[in-house]
Formats: structure tokens, sequence, C-alpha cells
């Protein structure tokens, strides 16, 4: 679920983390930058590769579990884990940085074997819906999926 970005020429971290709607710390920490890092053109630079409009990121909070997460955002935790490369049993740390989807959006990540259609089938919407918000479906394992339903369906 991350992407690399390629620094360009007046590129800083504060640009970058705006383009992609996450904090500069939170950018420093996925990249392990030290503050007052200067960026050179052409570094590679690790970034979240999802839609800001679908998702929202939560910072673990002391006492957090992925079972409170869940109830808290009603989302199923083992759903919550495996959109975040976690597993229900793995320990999460205060400070740690979480995706969450907003209310309204379906996820799944694909399986071996899966198809446009059984993945419609399973976001609740038909093939074109899926692909019009998805128009990079490989259908390859572990894929994240997603899926939010307009007002007028």
């Amino acid at each position: 679920m991350y992407g690399i970005y390629i620094v360009k020429d007046n590129d800083t971290i504060e640009s970058i983390a705006n383009k992609y709607n996450i904090s500069v710390e939170q950018l420093y920490e996925i990249n392990g930058f030290e503050p007052m890092s200067v960026l050179e053109v052409g570094q590679r630079v690790i970034v979240p590769m999802i839609k800001p409009e679908l998702f929202e990121y939560y910072a673990i909070k002391k006492g957090d579990t992925l079972y409170k997460l869940g109830e808290l955002f009603k989302i199923n935790p083992e759903k919550l884990a495996e959109i975040n490369g976690l597993n229900t049993n793995e320990y999460i740390y205060e400070g740690q940085i979480l995706i969450i989807p907003k209310e309204g959006v379906e996820i799944t990540i694909t399986k071996e074997g899966d198809t446009i259609d059984g993945l419609s089938k399973k976001l609740g919407t038909n093939s074109f819906g899926l692909l019009l918000q998805n128009p990079n479906i490989y259908v390859l394992p572990e894929q994240l999926i997603t899926y939010k339903k307009v007002s007028n369906e």
C-alpha cells in the first residue's frame, strides 16, 4: 500500500506530505528521515498509495487494540489488520499509523483466483462500477480494492 515518489526540482518534504495528504512526521517515519532532511532531485521517497477521500489515518494511542479500533470505526478487526499489513495477534505500538476506511467505503484484498465479477459482487456493485473506481485492477493476490457507493445507486 506504499509506492515510490521520485523527487523533482523544488520538492520539499512538506510539499510531498501535502500531495499525499499525510503529515511531515508521518513521511519522516515512513522513510526514516531525520528532521531538517534535505531532498535531492531523483531521490526515491516512500509514500502511501491510498486515496485520501476513502481513508483516514489514525495514530495508535496507549491502550488501543485492533479489536477496540474495530468497534470504534465499525470495521472487522481482521479486515483492519489485513489492510494495514498486520496479523490480528501482532503488537501495535503507540504512535503507529493505521489507515481506516471512511464510512461507506467497502474494501477487500484480492486473493488467488479472484475475478472482476466476483470482486464486484463481494463489494456490492457491478463490474463497470468497480472498474470506474479502480482503474488499475490487475486481480493479483494482495491488491487492495476499494469501492464507495455513490448516491445515485
